[in-house]
């Protein structure tokens, strides 16, 4: 049975009717019936941690506790994702690997959700600054043995690896993950602009949070942050929070990098939490009332996201960086285009493109209020 879903198209302004059949959007014609929300493609966030006490980097992550992320995900119009394991131990790893992948064979609406895995680590930096958040302890060189546990724990569900270029045997594992058709992606890195060259040539088509990962205090020029700035052929992943790059630096950011720039979160199991301190997988952290997550002996390095994904988009609409409708192309077809799912119309409202969209107010007070959520043809959340 068709499905009509009436709003202002979130591009045009005009409003159009766009009719639903069988998961898939039919048919998106003018429409002369008044309308006050907005309709635009689902979100897509490509790096994700957790969501409202619920972490995916934990010994005793379950099914249940997929399923539960991916609702909250929901909830803020986010309707295709990349669940990100971090560095750990090698048996927690897999573990997390594994659950994930189990959850989307269990459930049709956590398969249609998950883009795939987003392996962040082992194999990065050791140094402090560059490591982030990340455990030392947890840091170890690119291991194909790894990878194929790794593989074989994800039922074929991996689709990003972020490491350091210049960690012994990196560039040859760069060409192994695009083998496997697996984005490699820079991050957590401490590399010349030589070495970010090697890892593109390679096969690195990413930068996991550009400008994050990094040095609070770096030479001004040549660093490893204008290398992959200045590189066409890395997309840049940016958190968008308004803590991790500040609205200057975003902005430049955004407009060297234009079709491949991807908003992302980077939100941890934190977002959506009171402030406080709190103690996680790898440190003692601070949550900020403001929302800002900083390690707790380090106020200077901050320890992931703490802010979901359509609050970033709201972030930059509000301060004036670039309009909603651009900040919301970087949060769905740019981030389909990394993985090439924008030639299946994913992070699109046309004829023939999935049916994830969601429903929208955006007023005077700026706020980026999701209303409904529709993901493959079903409305998942209506606020």
């Amino acid at each position: 049975m068709d499905q009509v879903f009436t709003a202002k198209h979130w591009k045009t302004g005009q409003v159009v009717d766009i009719t639903v059949t069988k998961g898939q959007i039919v048919s998106v014609t003018q429409s002369d019936k008044p309308a006050n929300l907005w309709i635009a493609p689902g979100l897509i966030d490509v790096q994700l941690n957790g969501i409202g006490g619920f972490n995916l980097n934990t010994s005793d992550l379950t099914v249940e506790d997929v399923q539960q992320i991916v609702k909250l995900m929901q909830q803020g119009g986010v309707t295709r994702f990349c669940p990100t394991v971090v560095t750990g131990p090698k048996e927690r790893m897999l573990h997390c690997i594994r659950i994930i992948a189990e959850a989307c064979n269990a459930d049709s609406s956590v398969n249609h959700a998950v883009i795939g895995i987003h392996v962040e680590g082992p194999f990065i930096s050791d140094e402090d600054g560059p490591r982030g958040a990340h455990n030392k302890m947890w840091v170890r060189n690119p291991s194909e043995d790894e990878l194929m546990e790794w593989l074989g724990a994800a039922g074929g569900k991996i689709c990003k690896v972020t490491l350091a270029p210049e960690k012994p045997g990196a560039l040859d594992f760069i060409r192994l993950l695009r083998q496997n058709g697996i984005v490699a992606a820079i991050g957590h890195c401490n590399a010349s602009e030589e070495q970010i060259r090697l890892a593109v040539e390679a096969g690195a088509t990413m930068s996991t949070h550009l400008g994050n990962g990094a040095h609070p205090y770096i030479k001004r020029h040549p660093n490893y942050i204008w290398a992959q700035l200045a590189d066409d052929r890395l997309w840049a992943g940016l958190i968008s929070d308004g803590h991790h790059l500040p609205a200057s630096t975003l902005k430049v950011m955004l407009r060297a990098k234009g079709p491949k720039a991807i908003l992302i979160s980077d939100a941890n199991h934190l977002a959506g939490l009171p402030p406080g301190r709190y103690t996680t997988h790898h440190a003692d952290v601070i949550l900020e009332p403001n929302g800002l997550l900083h390690l707790a002996h380090t106020p200077d390095i901050l320890a992931g996201s703490a802010t979901p994904l359509h609050r970033g988009i709201q972030f930059v609409a509000s301060s004036g960086i670039c309009p909603l409708e651009d900040a919301i192309q970087m949060a769905t077809l740019h981030p389909a285009g990394l993985f090439g799912l924008d030639q299946k119309g994913v992070g699109t409202l046309d004829a023939g493109s999935p049916a994830d969209f969601i429903l929208y107010d955006w007023g005077e007070d700026k706020v980026f209020h999701i209303v409904q959520t529709v993901s493959n043809g079903t409305v998942v959340y209506s606020a």
